[in-house]
């Protein structure tokens, strides 16, 4: 049985993990007859969004590895205890939190940097030849983690394209119910809710990087 190790960013689409993607995602693993283990930093978030109103909640303050924990059911680990010898992949869902609190990408598209602990956790499975999947914003990782010519896809969105290729990301459009493979770097990715208007929408794309992501591994 494949072991799929997945990193989320907090609980909620706006200032964490995108929910529905991290639950496919979770699904789409076990209906390929393998597994997961979830981790997360044990950071603050950058903020806190009411998703009520979308407004930031100005006083109030929550922790990555906790929140993440509501879409693990209690589940999870510190990503200080991710060993890549123990899994065959690793697999970031989208979110804002990807973009905010596993990096900042939303806060600073020129001069952005990466979390020092996802870095490390993400070079080591490159480093051991082992496939990457990454969808929806969650991409805007790829090159402070691999470095230049990189092929990927955030979808559509031109804007959010021309920021990641100016820091060197080789990105391809990409439809909704598709993906990108850097088959030179297993690396794969997919709009997901950076095009999906549904779960189905959502779904297609994200079942197939996670086929995709097994059967490199």
């Amino acid at each position: 049985m494949k072991k799929i190790a997945i990193i989320l960013s907090g609980c909620g689409v706006y200032d964490g993990s995108e929910i529905h993607e991290s639950v496919l995602t979770l699904l789409a693993i076990e209906q390929q007859g393998a597994s997961y283990r979830c981790f997360a930093p044990n950071i603050n978030q950058h903020h806190v969004i009411n998703h009520l109103t979308g407004a930031v909640s100005e006083d109030e303050t929550r922790n990555v590895l906790v929140e993440s924990a509501r879409i693990a059911r209690g589940d999870i680990e510190d990503i200080t205890e991710l060993y890549h010898e123990e899994f065959d992949a690793l697999i970031f869902p989208g979110g804002f939190g990807a973009a905010k609190n596993l990096c900042g990408f939303a806060l600073d598209a020129e001069n952005y940097q990466i979390n020092a602990e996802v870095l490390v956790a993400a070079q080591r499975f490159i480093k051991a030849d082992k496939p990457l999947g990454f969808m929806c914003i969650a991409p805007a990782m790829i090159p402070l983690i691999y470095g230049e010519d990189v092929q990927a896809t955030i979808g559509k969105d031109r804007d959010i394209a021309e920021s990641l290729i100016k820091r060197g990301l080789a990105h391809v459009d990409c439809e909704v119910g598709d993906i990108i493979v850097d088959g030179k770097r297993k690396l794969v990715s997919t709009p997901a809710y950076m095009l999906a208007t549904s779960l189905v929408e959502a779904a297609s794309g994200i079942n197939k990087l996670v086929k995709k992501v097994i059967l490199l591994s």
